[in-house]
């Protein structure tokens, strides 16, 4: 993995795409707040056996998208606060969390800043998540990891879910395209973040589909950083923090990341027949064993 610092004028251009992208997202969700007021939770089995009992526990949310998984981690009894770079996602998850009547706190800031802003605050949490589709963003692991690991409390833990950096090697037709060691450096889509909320339908709205926007087309570039598995884990590692899980998963949760994807109960996403299995997801918790030092 090679020595870099966060790429903070990719990052504008993504906090730009992203802020079209979930206008476009958002408009096929329909009524999300009497969804939550009706008990609805958007997390799915493995991040909740991952987490555990979490009643009563300090939470930070890292790259919350529009709040509806933090708000989810609520219900379940955390005290959470969701951090994302999307100025649009953050509007919409404040506006979200009172009218369904669920607590949390959220920020607007780039990932890399509020974390740096929170050690020196001296404040600290018993977990810090992230999920799907979160490490493809991250330009610097190092500065992440030791980031995470410096607002975590003693025995604390990094819980992550994410798409497999295997699975991104391929196109949306299954084809070999991309590199798997590509030591982070930066793939940039001039389409920018696309509407996967519409090609996903329902997998990724349980309670119900609206067509909302249609043929959004996202005005603005963006720019992904593929990280191999042994990459993560190692910056992790180098930050301080313990392993205790290492999960890989055959199927991709919610999301229809290539076509002709095989839809199973609880909405899992294999790969059709023809094509031969793979890993898609991965899980990592990391635990934070010592005092950390706040600089």
């Amino acid at each position: 993995m090679t020595a870099s610092s966060p790429r903070k004028d990719f990052h504008e251009e993504n906090r730009l795409s992203w802020n079209e992208a979930i206008k476009a997202h958002n408009s096929h969700k329909g009524d999300q707040a009497k969804f939550f007021r009706d008990g609805g939770s958007t997390l799915f089995p493995e991040e909740k056996e991952l987490l555990g009992d979490i009643t009563g526990l300090s939470l930070v949310h890292l790259q919350c998208n529009a709040g509806q998984d933090t708000l989810s981690l609520a219900r379940l009894g955390a005290f959470v606060t969701g951090v994302d770079i999307s100025d649009e996602a953050i509007t919409f998850a404040h506006k979200l969390s009172e009218e369904s009547g669920i607590p949390a706190t959220f920020h607007r800031a780039d990932v890399f800043d509020w974390l740096e802003e929170t050690a020196k605050l001296g404040e600290q949490f018993d977990i810090v998540f992230s999920s799907y589709g979160a490490v493809c963003w991250i330009s610097d692991l190092n500065l992440w990891a030791k980031g995470i690991a410096d607002v975590l409390k003693p025995g604390g833990r990094f819980v992550l879910v994410d798409f497999h950096p295997v699975a991104m090697m391929f196109d949306v037709d299954w084809s070999h395209k991309f590199s798997y060691f590509s030591q982070g450096k930066p793939l940039t889509w001039e389409d920018g973040i696309s509407d996967y909320v519409a090609s996903s339908g329902t997998a990724l709205t349980p309670w119900g589909y609206e067509t909302g926007v249609e043929n959004f087309r996202n005005p603005y570039r963006s720019h992904e950083f593929q990280w191999g598995i042994g990459d993560i884990i190692s910056a992790l590692l180098s930050a301080g923090l313990t392993l205790e899980v290492l999960k890989e998963y055959p199927y991709a949760n919610g999301c229809k990341i290539f076509e002709r994807m095989r839809e199973a109960p609880g909405r899992r996403m294999f790969p059709p027949e023809d094509v031969p299995n793979l890993p898609l997801m991965y899980a990592i918790v990391a635990r934070q064993r010592h005092f950390n030092t706040i600089y």
